[in-house]
């Protein structure tokens, strides 16, 4: 079967289509012809070996977790009527930039009748990720919201769940294009954070007051911005990435100074897959009654994974990039 192997660490550049075995499914196991597989930005990250993801597994190896598709066998102790469901999984950390994959059945969600897979797909990770970001804020209404890469497939969800919470919504972007994109989403108030004076367009949009959340996913610069327009006694910092590759740098003293509240989506709550299959059926659930809608804005096939890598990592992607086998 044809799949996406990451040669060596490195650029883009560093992934080929190759041929390789199938994979068998093993015991608790689901063998899934994909689809579709989604591309995240950490996929960079593996394929780069950076930031945290240094040292990770050793190429050759077919990278993607992210997939949907049909379950086309099954292995010891699985219940064989799973075959020929229409399903999305993670599979495994690696491996799903192929045209078959293998899956954990614990990590296996029903794809609900009129969902496309595309959608499904689409929502898998940053879906769940962004209900469980949204619940752990505790937003309320009229509360002020800022995210960050909010054009981007789970900035995108996380505008529009903080919208349904009845927030006020600003999402920062870069450029036109991404920027109207946001305003199609719903938010109140779009701006551009690679203009030099964009933490005063926050400002001039919350009245002065700052913002009560801030959904942090970039790091660096402007994270570090981000992290100054909390107002003070409410302000909520919830992190869950830094696509810069440096973190945020916050110490005791800021916390305690301007009685702020930092937050992670991470460590125990990635592994738990009871609670993840939980959140992902949420976001489903939430998608076919049309309360969230996952941006795709753009899809290449498995020989062209690396141009798809090139675009994200020059931020020129929109919404969720998928790859179809």
């Amino acid at each position: 079967m044809r799949a996406v192997r990451v040669e060596a660490y490195g650029p883009p550049e560093v992934l080929t289509v190759a041929e390789v075995p199938e994979p068998k499914p093993g015991p608790g196991q689901v063998l899934v012809d994909v689809e579709v597989a989604g591309i995240n930005f950490v996929d960079t990250m593996i394929r780069a070996g950076a930031g945290p993801f240094a040292g990770g597994p050793q190429p050759p190896f077919v990278l993607g977790n992210e997939i949907g598709g049909r379950v086309a066998g099954v292995g010891a102790g699985v219940d064989p009527a799973l075959v020929g469901q229409l399903i999305v999984s993670g599979a495994g950390g690696h491996g799903g930039y192929a045209e078959r994959a293998v899956a954990a059945v614990s990590e296996v969600n029903a794809v609900p009748a009129g969902l496309p897979i595309e959608s499904a797909v689409a929502l898998r990770a940053s879906g769940r990720t962004a209900v469980a970001l949204v619940r752990q804020a505790r937003l309320a209404p009229g509360e002020r919201v800022l995210v960050e890469a909010a054009a981007g497939g789970l900035g995108s969800l996380l505008v529009q769940l903080a919208k349904d919470a009845g927030a006020i919504v600003i999402g920062a972007a870069n450029g036109a294009r991404k920027l109207e994109a946001v305003r199609k989403l719903g938010a109140d108030h779009a701006v551009d954070y690679t203009e030099p004076d964009w933490d005063a367009r926050v400002r001039d949009a919350t009245g002065g007051a700052g913002v009560d959340v801030v959904f942090e996913s970039v790091g660096g610069a402007i994270g570090r911005t981000s992290f100054g327009l909390l107002a003070e006694g409410t302000g909520r910092f919830l992190i869950f990435g830094y696509a810069s590759g440096t973190p945020v740098d916050i110490s005791v003293n800021e916390l305690f100074g301007r009685g702020l509240t930092v937050a992670s989506h991470g460590g125990p709550q990635l592994r738990d897959q009871a609670r993840i299959r939980a959140l992902v059926a949420e976001a489903l659930d939430l998608a076919v009654s049309g309360r969230l809608v996952p941006t795709i804005g753009q899809t290449y096939p498995l020989d062209q994974a690396a141009a798809a890598h090139a675009a994200i990592e020059a931020r020129t992607a929109l919404g969720k990039t998928l790859l179809i086998p």
